[in-house]
């Protein structure tokens, strides 16, 4: 069983382009997997995106790790679509864990150590990633470094952000 886990950003130019790309990668690590699992925090985006592709082969699995518990994450989707594909998802999910909170922490904080133990908990970290560095802490250049840091493989798919 080949364990995914996701990073990438929450928007990018050329979504059918990047959909078939990340497709072709997903072929590539799951060939032969009976059971595939996705571990993603089903941000919309790259997360929401992987979760999709991986859920469309037989037998996938998904397992979600919030950063925050739901009515709290629910204020960082900007389009009812995203939020009816995260409750979509999020119904066909295996396990959900939501990341301890840490009283004043900031929200990039919980969002870093979700990402954490998204990469401690996967064999592959499939990142949309512009290769960039990170806005914001806990971002997808830090979690790509963290996987390598971490002897994660990393497969990137190059993607060119959206600026909205």
């Amino acid at each position: 069983m080949t364990r995914v886990g996701v990073s990438g950003h929450r928007s990018y130019n050329d979504a059918e382009v990047v959909a078939a790309m990340t497709d072709t990668v997903l072929e590539r690590v799951l060939r032969g997997q009976a059971t595939p699992t996705v571990v993603s925090n089903l941000a919309e985006g790259a997360d929401q995106l992987v979760a999709e592709l991986v859920l469309n082969r037989p037998g996938a699995v998904l397992e979600v790790v919030l950063p925050l518990p739901i009515d709290d994450y629910d204020n960082d989707f900007v389009s009812s679509d995203t939020r009816r594909r995260f409750d979509a998802l999020l119904a066909k999910a295996s396990s959900v864990i939501v990341i301890d909170q840490v009283h004043g922490e900031a929200r990039e904080s919980a969002y870093e150590r979700a990402g954490h133990a998204i990469v401690d908990s996967c064999d592959v970290l499939v990142a949309l990633w512009d290769g960039l560095p990170a806005r914001g802490r806990g971002g997808t250049a830090e979690m790509v470094q963290y996987a390598i840091d971490h002897d994660v493989i990393v497969e990137v798919v190059l993607v060119e952000r959206d600026p909205k």
